[in-house]
């Protein structure tokens, strides 16, 4: 259990440090292990909804709210620009990151593109809505479409 707190770690770590994923040779080698032994802990960290991997079964494709792959939700902090799963997940990146930013996004009904400024105590005043088609409940049925 521990080496897995391990590795997520690690993988968060790297999403903080560089707004990507690491590999998982990149993660292999900071916790000192071998691939086979990382991508053993990613599938049990998958199945504890904790990461989604791409098909290929080694690239990370979530690790909430951080999103391994480029969206249209973009939270902007300290130099560095990081892609979150949806516009929610881009201002947990700012809440994770514990420090102020701006997050970018598109209003999917308009087409509008929104910009939000985020400090240490939030988000500034707005009277935007965020409104999700498909209930939480539902929401790991297809976690890449939700």
């Amino acid at each position: 259990m521990q080496f897995d707190i391990q590795v997520k770690m690690t993988i968060y770590r790297h999403f903080a440090e560089t707004g990507i994923g690491p590999s998982v040779k990149e993660v292999a080698d900071r916790v000192g292990s071998d691939v086979k032994t990382v991508l053993d802990t990613y599938r049990r960290l998958c199945a504890q909804r904790l990461l989604v991997l791409e098909a290929d079964g080694s690239s990370i494709r979530m690790a909430s709210p951080f999103s391994g792959v480029p969206t249209q939700h973009v939270a902007e902090s300290g130099g560095t620009r990081y892609f979150g799963n949806c516009a929610w997940d881009a201002l947990g990146v700012i809440a994770a990151l514990q420090r102020s930013g701006i997050v970018h996004s598109r209003c999917e009904q308009s087409g509008e593109p929104l910009r939000l400024e985020v400090g240490l105590d939030g988000p500034e005043a707005s009277d935007w809505l965020f409104h999700c088609l498909v209930p939480a409940a539902k929401w790991w049925d297809d976690i890449v479409f939700t």
